[in-house]
């Protein structure tokens, strides 16, 4: 059981700590809207960081909390982003948005009790029994992805 506290703690730690690389890494470019990954550019992608992070894990994390066993819908990051994106969002807005974002979710994270964990939720498509720490590890390799491409780029 230590071990698993551990983890956990660790793993908010380095979701603050991703998000902080995240933004660093866009600010690091100096044209935000240079193709980067797939054809996106960089301001889409971290408008799209920022929205996944706060409407679909941020979410879930929270519902999770908040709810008993409650079901989520698939997301479609496509159809979000050809319904919603705005190239006209400010730049440093939105990072400073995603930040501010994730510190909120950390602070939570390391306020809730231990066995808040283990609460669980339903997947229309992943099925049930899905564990609160699975959509924060989730969130954390969504930022980590997207960090990685900003580091190839």
């Amino acid at each position: 059981m230590k071990e698993l506290m551990e983890y956990r703690i660790k793993i908010v730690a380095r979701l603050r700590e991703a998000a902080r690389e995240f933004r660093d890494a866009c600010k690091a470019v100096s044209d935000p809207f240079a193709v980067i990954e797939g054809g996106w550019t960089l301001h889409q992608i971290a408008w799209h960081t920022r929205d996944v992070d706060k409407l679909i894990y941020g979410a879930r994390i929270r519902q999770t909390l908040n709810e008993d066993n409650p079901e989520f819908k698939n997301f479609d990051a496509d159809a979000w982003m050809a319904a919603h994106y705005n190239k006209d969002e400010p730049f440093a807005g939105i990072l400073d948005e995603f930040v501010m974002n994730v510190d909120e979710l950390c602070n939570t994270l390391s306020s809730m009790p231990r066995e808040a964990w283990s609460r669980e939720s339903r997947h229309e498509t992943m099925g049930g029994e899905l564990l609160l720490q699975l959509w924060v590890e989730r969130g954390l390799a969504h930022i980590e992805e997207h960090l990685r491409s900003l580091k190839k780029a």
